[in-house]
């Protein structure tokens, strides 16, 4: 009643229905003039919010210094480094030849021989920049860099991963990839052939204006290193690079693959919404209605965009897939009450024909818009920043498509009204001369409406007609029954092979250098992963040799681990008490222990950042290292943290594991929780404003049992697609969660509704009245995501895949399974 009273006021005052929000979208438009030009943050934007990597980093930050101007070590910083990294692949077997050194060792001294001019005319120099060790430059490759001192070195006696050399251990894991390993050379394998080499170029971070210098020496690598290859003509080896730079410079621009691709979706969805509209006479015709109704949705882009950019809410990419998924849900709306119109009577007044279309599709657009708002504002909760601003985006533009729709949209279709009723009355006076003339182009193929009843559709004949009474036989529901256990085998299965995490190249464009940067690093370097700091977080009595061996069962846990090599750790503690023992020193004895511990960290100058020794002389955090290896996929490195982290903190002596790498490797851990509990939560709302605005119970449990199935079959068919879970997709499984609400709240709220005695009927009944409604919002969401189909970029590829899938599955439910299901209560 409420609806019906605001369908005669729009009636009745539709110009400043149509005005007011159209002056509202022009006052908040102008909040564009606020979107942000400063690169957005990867870290901030696709890591979890108070994520434990970050709460280990500020420790590290707190507790251990570091100099990348004196003693630079890459293991020992706590954030990552400014650097540019050379892949080297030899085109034989093995690149451990002195001909293809020497090629590498010209393009080395090529990189390092780039100068990047800056402002004022000077030029930036490698050897100015470089994170340095002692007065030298940081060797981008260990073994490389002994071969250009010494030319004569025999390649063929190289050990790996640790080489011997002149009594210091040298770590080659990282560095050489692709080997084959010979026979053992002391605690090493020789390495026998190599595949591809790792160049490393460090540069200073820790200063502000040396590192603004570092990356314009990086920003002059990337624009020269094409043709710096090009020059070089190297023929032995083939190349790719990255920096530290690239990930955020790619992500950037992928953005901008996406603008050509909105153009082309409004006109796609406007093209469809004409041809659904288009009628064979000139009075029921829809199509400007249709065309303002897609420009309604374009209106509420800009209001919910402006508004949120006024209040300061920040703008990140993934935002640039809202409007596509805002189209297609907008004209949704609109189609459902074009349809109610056409079913009202031409000769009752306008006032009375928009009341009745209110009436009848407010509450159901009413419903369908709270749960699909309350879907995306649930998504608040998750520990992703940039999944918090896409819902806060979406769910407040998608009120404002509700408000416009019943007021700006309900206006228009009123002064269409009025058309009609000229119309009409112009065909029904025509002027003799011109009869047949109107009569032909006004109703060809003598299409004369029924102006006292309703346009019925032949999509909704076929609805009412063939396909409700086909869908209600036994023969049918058994078939349907059948389908839909076959469909939730296949979605279950599929559910425990989804990959999680987001894979960080695929926040690039399919064209961008770093693709098969990351590729072969993948398929040469994947052995080997990063370096893990295990830190004593608190003040322990080193000296004790209890305590000792405690950290000592420690330190064996670690390397007993599956990803952990135990080889290649490093630890001071374990070196002192070798040190002391050679010195015959009492270590057990504190203030020798403590006394000896300058000049054993003299003698030793790579372990002076690892000890914290406070002004009173007491060690009040210390850190070794082991070396992960076999961390590839985000399964194993969601395996290997929480294995690490769990072994820290049951150990007695208090300690911590951290490497920079452990900040991007938290979403793997946490995108899985923040995903149920998303759902989880959204479901329920869904369920109890189902309850509360659907009048029977059943239908409510039928709509919530349909939101599970359409989840549990697209993320089922996520792992067929190959499409990982992630930021991105757990957006669209939010998305998800309100689309499967809205197909089978329309027909199952038709369906409680229908005047019809049997169930068949009902379900018949429902189908006739929204079925076509319900198909053309599926197509038209389709057509509005599937221009990102062909953009270069995963995270709009990715969009695409889902919002097909829950167009699909949501469709079916909406049209064939819940139909059937409710007919068997």
């Amino acid at each position: 009643r409420s609806f019906g009273r605001l369908g005669r006021a729009v009636a009745t005052h539709p110009w400043a229905f149509l005005l007011a929000p159209m002056a509202l979208t022009a006052a908040l438009g102008s909040g564009f003039a606020f979107l942000p030009e400063e690169e957005e943050n990867l870290e901030e934007q696709y890591t979890p919010v108070g994520g434990p990597a970050k709460a280990e980093r500020r420790f590290v930050q707190a507790h251990f210094s570091t100099d990348d101007a004196r003693r630079f070590s890459a293991s020992r910083m706590s954030t990552e480094t400014n650097f540019a990294s050379v892949l080297v692949v030899s085109d034989a077997d093995s690149l451990l030849d002195a001909e293809v050194f020497a090629e590498v060792s010209r393009l080395d001294q090529a990189v390092r021989g780039l100068r990047a001019a800056v402002e004022n005319g000077s030029q930036i120099r490698y050897h100015e920049v470089c994170a340095k060790f002692k007065a030298g430059c940081v060797p981008p490759n260990p073994l490389l860099y002994l071969w250009q001192r010494n030319p004569a070195l025999d390649l063929g006696r190289v050990t790996f991963p640790v080489l011997n050399f002149s009594g210091h251990p040298i770590f080659l894991a990282g560095f050489f990839g692709g080997n084959t390993l010979g026979e053992w050379l002391g605690p090493s394998r020789r390495l026998a052939a190599s595949k591809a080499m790792h160049l490393l170029y460090f540069l200073q971070t820790e200063e502000p204006e040396q590192s603004r210098r570092s990356k314009a020496w990086l920003v002059h690598f990337l624009d020269q290193f094409e043709d710096l290859q090009s020059r070089l003509a190297l023929r032995t080896i083939k190349v790719v690079y990255f920096t530290s730079l690239s990930r955020q410079l790619e992500f950037e621009a992928t953005s901008m693959t996406v603008i050509p691709l909105f153009h082309m979706a409004y006109v796609l969805i406007i093209l469809f919404a004409i041809i659904s509209c288009f009628r064979l006479n000139c009075i029921r015709t829809k199509m400007g209605v249709a065309v303002f109704g897609v420009f309604n949705v374009a209106m509420a882009v800009v209001s919910g965009f402006g508004l949120m950019l006024h209040i300061g809410v920040p703008f990140v990419i993934i935002v640039a897939n809202s409007p596509f998924l805002i189209l297609g849900v907008g004209v949704d709306d609109m189609f459902i009450m074009i349809s109610a119109w056409q079913k009202t009577s031409l000769l009752v007044t306008v006032r009375e024909r928009l009341s009745s279309v209110y009436s009848k599709v407010a509450v159901s657009i009413t419903i369908t818009t709270i749960t699909n708002v309350l879907a995306f504002y649930t998504g608040i909760m998750s520990s992703f920043r940039s999944v918090q601003y896409f819902c806060i985006y979406t769910g407040t533009t998608l009120v404002f498509c509700y408000c416009y729709k019943i007021t700006c949209f309900g206006a228009v279709m009123a002064l269409d009204g009025r058309r009609e009723v000229g119309c009409l009355h112009w065909v029904k006076k025509p002027d003799p001369k011109y009869a047949s003339l109107k009569k032909t182009c006004c109703f060809p193929l003598g299409s004369v409406p029924d102006e006292y009843g309703a346009d019925n559709h032949p999509m909704n004949l076929f609805f009412r007609d063939y396909f409700g009474p086909f869908l209600t036989t036994t023969k049918c529901k058994l078939f349907v029954v059948l389908t839909y256990i076959l469909y939730i085998i296949s979605s279950i299965y599929g559910c425990f092979h989804v990959q999680e995490g987001l894979d960080l190249r695929n926040l690039a464009s399919d064209d961008s250098y770093i693709i098969p940067y990351f590729n072969i690093e993948q398929d040469y370097f994947s052995e080997y992963g990063p370096r893990v700091m295990v830190i004593v977080t608190e003040n322990i009595n080193y000296w004790d040799e209890d305590v000792r061996q405690e950290l000592e069962k420690c330190l064996i846990k670690f390397e007993e681990n599956s990803y952990v090599d135990k080889n290649l750790t490093e630890f001071w503690l374990r070196q002192y008490v070798k040190y002391m023992k050679n010195s015959s020193q009492d270590i057990n004895n504190k203030k020798t222990f403590l006394d000896n511990l300058s000049v054993f960290l003299s003698t030793f100058p790579i372990f002076t950042y690892d000890v914290n020794v406070s002004s009173s002389n007491e060690i009040t955090s210390s850190r070794g290292f082991i070396q992960v290896m076999s961390v590839s996929s985000s399964k194993s490195k969601k395996l290997m943290l929480l294995q690490l982290r769990d072994i820290a903190d049951k150990c007695e002596v208090p300690l911590m594991v951290y490497n920079q790498a452990f900040i991007y490797f938290d979403q793997f851990a946490a995108v899985l929780e923040n995903t149920v509990r998303n759902v989880i939560v959204a479901s329920v709302a869904m369920f109890i404003v189902s309850l509360l605005l659907i009048p029977h119970p059943v239908c409510s449990i039928w709509v919530t049992f349909a939101i599970a199935s359409v989840i549990v079959g697209v993320t089922g068919f996520m792992a067929f697609w190959k499409v990982n879970l992630d930021s991105i997709s757990m957006i669209n499984l939010v998305i998800c969660i309100g689309f499967s609400f809205d197909f089978s709240a329309h027909i199952s709220y038709a369906f409680v509704s229908s005047s019809k005695t049997t169930v068949n009927g009902k379900a018949t009944d429902a189908l006739y009245m929204l079925g076509y409604p319900v198909l053309q919002s599926a197509i038209s969401t389709i057509i509005g995501v599937c221009v990102l189909a062909a953009a270069k970029a995963y995270i709009f590829r990715t969009f695409f895949k889902i919002m097909f899938l829950v167009m699909l599955f949501g469709a079916a439910h909406g049209l064939i399974f819940i139909p059937v299901f409710l007919t068997f209560f």
